[in-house]
């Protein structure tokens, strides 16, 4: 799945053995030439559906955003258009003939198809991989008693929000609630009472099949599904009142715009459908903390993975078009993403995976390294890039606290985990670690900044996000778990480097600046 696994966080990723066993990580198809001329298909000559059931994207050329033409061709190649997006170009489709993305491509006025899964569509079983770990009540009335004046009862355990100055930050500014921050992610539990109080309706949706369902609480996880999207909701804007945690901007709206499958599976449709989405609702800033499944890296010269990232590429850039800051997080593989080669083991991961050798400079991690996007690589509690983060010199924008194991990064007292405490479905609370809990940060400092400047562009909110980051030198050397060996090598210099791009996000700085 996605999400780094369930995909969650970024899928949600490998961490060192040490943190594993205290935590789950955040996460976590012959008709061409006819077609070609004039986009029909003979109507003596009938696509074949001799296939499972399959979900497609097809993108139109610029200037053929009117889709009608392009719909006669879907409908004799044997596709049935599950919902246009016309004002990007984009079509999400099904269809049964093997066939289908070939023919399609062939169509004039389309620039690229492609299947946005390499499993039929059929249900997906729960495969969410372990559990958040939770705190016994004694241990919860325990770290209350340490709250002080104007804290929250468990924000003594959040040793994040102090690492970005936003204890600071509250002291001047909760931010505003005309803001609004959309959850894309695994959906979001809006009775839980840290949430509620900050929850963004109107803007909340359920986007799973790539069509937009509104009704009422569409967006919420079940029982069964991942609590990732909630404990997102949490780190952005857990309300300061009294109860539970504090957010990073708790005066600001959260929305759920759910995307990701039962099974933890984040497909193309339905993020372009969160990103049309949180255009076209008010929405300020959005959080992704996830990949696009099935690929981790869609390689832009497979025809397939190309549409892929052609239909999140013009749905991201819309909405940055409509002022929204579009925020993601980095990965949990400790991959260097300027690297010349990386082995890829887990695409595609809705079917059988294998390994695959890919230039992360062609093969893109989606939406993490699209134009536009924010960047975010995760720290631990001693401010030094995660163990598990992804990195990489002029790909990494800005760097946010994410957790770590307790055993490289230990907080100051009275925290005594090093990975990051928020809500969870049901009103209950718990940790999870990964740049899935990095990039909620910097969201929330996006939104603290847009609280502060209401008329500011999506551009220059995202200028001041980086020129407000304190700088943070690369670590020389960096060996996190202390065996003397190099674990990763960071470039550039104090001003701007691999690891944590401009430095770390800055939330007294939003407020004052």
């Amino acid at each position: 799945m996605t999400s780094r696994r369930p995909s969650l966080p970024l899928r949600t990723a490998a961490i060192p053995a040490a943190m594993a066993l205290t935590t789950a990580l955040a996460f976590l198809p012959a008709t061409a030439n006819a077609l070609a001329r004039d986009g029909h298909a003979p109507a003596a000559t009938p696509a074949a559906a001799d296939g499972p059931s399959m979900s497609y994207v097809v993108n139109t050329r610029p200037g053929h955003h009117d889709s009608s033409r392009v719909r006669k061709a879907i409908a004799r190649a044997g596709g049935t258009v599950v919902v246009a997006y016309d004002r990007i170009g984009v079509l999400v489709v099904h269809s049964a003939n093997p066939d289908f993305a070939k023919t399609v491509r062939a169509v004039r006025g389309v620039a690229s198809a492609g299947a946005t899964r390499t499993a039929p569509l059929t249900a997906q079983s729960t495969t969410d991989v372990g559990t958040p770990q939770v705190l016994t009540e004694r241990e919860e009335k325990a770290a209350a008693a340490k709250a002080t004046a104007g804290q929250d009862p468990l924000e003594p355990l959040q040793w994040d929000l102090p690492a970005i100055k936003a204890d600071k930050a509250h002291e001047k500014s909760l931010g505003s609630p005309k803001v609004t921050v959309g959850v894309i992610d695994t959906g979001v539990d809006d009775t839980h009472p840290d949430l509620a109080p900050n929850f963004d309706r109107k803007a909340s949706v359920n986007c799973v099949g790539g069509k937009p369902d509104t009704s009422d609480g569409a967006w919420r996880p079940s029982a069964q599904e991942s609590p990732h999207g909630t404990h997102v909701a949490g780190e952005i804007a857990a309300a300061k009142n009294g109860v539970g945690v504090t957010g990073v901007a708790p005066g600001v709206k959260v929305s759920g715009i759910k995307v990701s499958t039962t099974a933890g599976f984040f497909y193309t449709e339905a993020v372009v459908c969160g990103f049309m989405w949180a255009a076209e609702h008010g929405v300020d800033v959005t959080n992704n903390s996830y990949y696009t499944d099935p690929w981790y890296f869609n390689c832009t010269t497979d025809p397939d993975q190309k549409a892929l990232v052609d239909a999140i590429t013009r749905a991201t850039r819309y909405a940055e078009g409509k002022g929204v800051v579009n925020v993601a997080a980095a990965g949990n593989e400790n991959y260097d993403l300027t690297a010349d080669s990386i082995t890829d083991s887990s695409s595609p991961n809705d079917t059988t995976p294998g390994d695959r050798n890919v230039d992360p400079g062609v093969c893109l991690d989606i939406p993490t390294q699209l134009p536009g996007v924010v960047t975010v690589s995760a720290t631990g509690a001693k401010g030094l890039k995660s163990s598990f983060s992804n990195y990489g010199l002029g790909i990494v924008d800005i760097a946010a606290p994410g957790g770590d194991s307790t055993a490289y990064q230990r907080p100051e007292p009275p925290a005594t985990s090093g990975l990051i405490y928020n809500t969870l479905p049901g009103g209950k609370y718990g940790y999870m670690a990964g740049t899935s809990m990095a990039s909620p940060h910097v969201a929330g400092v996006a939104a603290l900044i847009k609280s502060t400047h209401p008329y500011a562009s999506a551009r220059q909110v995202k200028s001041l996000l980086a020129h407000q980051a304190d700088d943070t030198a690369c670590p020389n050397p960096y060996d996190i778990d202390g065996d003397g060996k190099v674990d990763a090598v960071c470039e550039g210099d104090k001003r701007y480097n691999g690891f944590y791009g401009a430095g770390i996000a800055d939330a007294l700085d939003a407020v004052e600046k």
